[in-house]
């Protein structure tokens, strides 16, 4: 409805979840004279090159030379006898009843296997033993006695397997929590504490709660006890650390259990990553968005229900 000689769209993220949202932001920069037709873009090679053509990036390694470098390690480990049995019961009990569930099965009955399956990967339902706790402690005693804060991402906050877990299995390191069930004085309050306070040495954050909008240049170590769906998520919170004012190189430990739905998950998701950064930098990329029906479905040998017939 706005005539115009010309547009501009400034974005941090021109791909969010799907390329619609980019087409959209090609269309708002196309010139409408009165009585021009309305340029619409669909995905594909004329938008793509259309967007070659506009898009001007400016690259935070660009802007900011002085940055030290991020090295991502993913940490892939053998869940423990016991852990290993809890995941493989609750993954067969799981399958059966997807496939129980015959032609009413739905995408949200394989969520919600696959978000009890990375429970389990995090902590033994039965023992509260973890693999994941059992590495992180052995690197944070080295990265602590050097000096070096470290930050510990989950996307989950329960006392079983989410950050009060954690918490709980660190607790000789006198970590503080920052989740979203603080108030904004508390948050406040335990960033200024991990920031001046040299006992302090390990923050344990939910995802959502301290995966942006924080500055906490002070650690130079960030673990990801597990993974959200969206891999540009991640990297928002990774750079809570790797910012304006870091003096140290930010080294990233990524958590995988080898055999089970976190490596196939992580093994999709690196492919798809790739197609998008060919488009965009640290692309968001929604799982469920971006996975077709029958990845989702074959991440336990499973296939979709077929569509009834339309007469």
């Amino acid at each position: 409805m706005l005539p115009r000689r010309r547009a501009w769209a400034l974005t941090g993220t021109p791909l969010e979840n799907k390329l619609d949202e980019l087409a959209s932001i090609l269309e708002f920069t196309q010139p409408l004279e009165p009585d021009a037709r309305y340029v619409k873009f669909l995905p594909g090679s004329l938008m793509f090159s259309k967007h070659k053509e506009l898009q001007l990036r400016r690259k935070k390694a660009e802007v900011l030379e002085q940055l030290p470098p991020k090295l991502v390690n993913t940490v892939t480990l053998s869940l423990s006898h016991r852990q290993r049995d809890s995941y493989l019961k609750a993954e067969r009990e799981g399958i059966l009843q997807l496939q129980e569930r015959g032609q009413s099965i739905r995408i949200q009955n394989v969520l919600e296997l696959i978000l009890r399956l990375k429970q389990i990967c995090n902590f033994c339902p039965q023992t509260g033993l973890s693999a994941k706790i059992d590495d992180l402690r052995a690197r944070l005693n080295t990265l602590t006695a050097e000096g070096h804060k470290a930050l510990v991402f989950s996307q989950f906050v329960d006392s079983k397997y989410g950050v009060a877990a954690v918490a709980a299995k660190l607790k000789d390191f006198n970590p503080l929590v920052y989740t979203g069930s603080l108030n904004q004085c508390q948050k406040d309050n335990v960033v200024k504490r991990f920031k001046s306070e040299s006992q302090n040495k390990v923050l344990i954050l939910s995802l959502r709660a301290g995966g942006q909008g924080l500055n906490l240049q002070e650690a130079s170590y960030v673990f990801h006890f597990d993974h959200w769906w969206n891999p540009a998520v991640e990297h928002q919170a990774e750079d809570r650390s790797h910012r304006l004012g870091q003096t140290y190189p930010v080294t990233v430990y990524k958590y995988i259990c080898e055999d089970t739905v976190e490596e196939r998950i992580e093994r999709i998701l690196e492919q798809k990553q790739r197609l998008f950064d060919e488009l965009v930098d640290d692309v968001t990329l929604d799982l469920q968005e971006h996975l077709s029906e029958a990845e989702l479905y074959g991440l336990f040998g499973l296939k979709p229900p077929t569509q009834p017939a339309h007469h």
